[in-house]
């Protein structure tokens, strides 16, 4: 058996033993939403209007017990969902949860991401959530799912990132040392793990770290040993990141939480620094980011195959023209305090719900405007903000 193959078969007993993530089964829908798992958010997010059309085939790639799969379903009602992954254990769980919730337009694949290009046709919308990282050679990994994305499609990825799991790294070693020649039985790495933590100094690092950010999940087994006990992880800096990203030929879209890559947020109250990192590249932007605030655990970002029609809402007559409907990922609509697409709170005045109330996708931004006294400023805020999705008017079926 070659390493590769070694690690494969590690990670799938990781996961036969633990099926991950551990969500409850439920006889309905899921509840909220994960805006970049929903075909017209995502897409809008990316090239700044809705996409031509809602059926598509989306592959969830590494679904492990079906959590995203069950979205990616739910979300996408005209779409087709093919959900593969290692663990048969996991795709067991994943069927029955998605029977459960009558996520019906989905069929499951016991494949690797290595072996994807078993998959007929090619696919709109690729989703590989908390995989690539596990996989011994990512790079053939993003490589083997980029040939699978259709022109103009759009790969939806999270990776680990190191700065913000320096923790995490050290106590899957300790735990490792400890196990010696019962490395790889997990349910004894979960008991030498949590008798570790239940034996440190309160002002331990590595305590005071896990009851900040992982304890609560940390209290199932599953999310335990999927984070202090895998046989493989790779963790990422912004430079290791693009690595990947470039090994792709896939065109890097953004990060799907810009708000955390926004440095005048770190070096705002001093704008010789911020004028210092307009000579930055983009990339090196990012890692002063991370260098900054090493909190990065994880990266989520869009990928692309070209062509990606991107919208430009700079010129007011285009605008004016444009089909504006509300974004699907809104919460508590209609009312002047709403969720965006990111579950942060928006407050509207009277004007601009009115305004909203009209986007149904029938009426241009011009008519609306006619009754409603707001300016363009303020539909182009609606559009950063993810609230309205637009139709270039000579899209629009008539």
């Amino acid at each position: 058996m070659s390493d590769s193959q070694a690690i494969s078969t590690a990670v799938a007993n990781l996961y036969n033993t633990y099926p991950f993530p551990p969500e409850p089964l439920l006889d309905e829908p899921p509840p909220g939403y994960n805006w970049r798992w929903n075909w017209l958010a995502a897409y809008n997010f990316c090239t700044g209007r809705k996409p031509a059309r809602q059926k598509i085939r989306i592959l969830d790639a590494g679904c492990g017990t079906g959590v995203g799969t069950e979205y990616l379903v739910h979300l996408n009602p005209e779409a087709i969902v093919v959900a593969i992954d290692l663990s048969a254990g996991a795709l067991e769980v994943a069927k029955q949860r998605c029977q459960r919730s009558q996520a019906y337009r989905v069929e499951f694949h016991h494949l690797s991401l290595y072996d994807v290009e078993q998959l007929a046709g090619e696919f709109d919308l690729i989703n590989c959530v908390g995989v690539l990282h596990h996989l011994p050679d990512p790079i053939a990994g993003i490589r083997a799912l980029a040939k699978k994305l259709a022109p103009g499609g759009l790969m939806h990825i999270f990776v680990y990132g190191e700065l913000g799991r320096w923790e995490i790294r050290l106590m899957q070693q300790a735990i490792a040392l400890l196990q010696g020649e019962k490395r790889g039985d997990y349910r004894d790495g979960v008991q030498v793990g949590r008798k570790i933590f239940a034996s440190l100094p309160e002002n331990n690092r590595l305590v005071k770290r896990e009851k900040e950010r992982w304890s609560l999940e940390n209290q199932r087994d599953e999310c335990f040993a999927d984070m202090y006990l895998h046989p493989q992880e790779i963790d990422y800096n912004i430079e290791t990141l693009f690595e990947l990203i470039d090994a792709s030929g896939l065109e890097f879209i953004g990060f799907s939480n810009p708000a955390f890559w926004d440095l005048h947020r770190l070096l705002g109250k001093a704008p010789e620094l911020m004028k210092r990192a307009e000579n930055l590249s983009d990339r090196q932007r990012y890692r002063l980011i991370e260098l900054l605030d090493p909190q990065v655990s994880h990266y989520e970002f869009f990928l692309g195959r070209p062509p990606i029609a991107k919208a430009d809402w700079s010129e007011d007559k285009a605008l004016l023209t444009a089909i504006p409907e509300l974004s699907p990922c809104i919460d508590g609509f209609p009312s002047q305090c709403v969720f965006n697409y990111d579950y942060q709170i928006v407050h509207l005045s009277a004007s601009d719900l009115d305004f909203l109330k009209k986007c149904n996708g029938q009426l241009t931004v011009a008519d609306i405007l006619k009754n409603v006294p707001l300016d363009l400023n303020q539909v182009r805020k609606f559009l950063q903000q993810q609230l309205i999705l637009l139709t270039p008017a000579q899209l629009h079926p008539s």
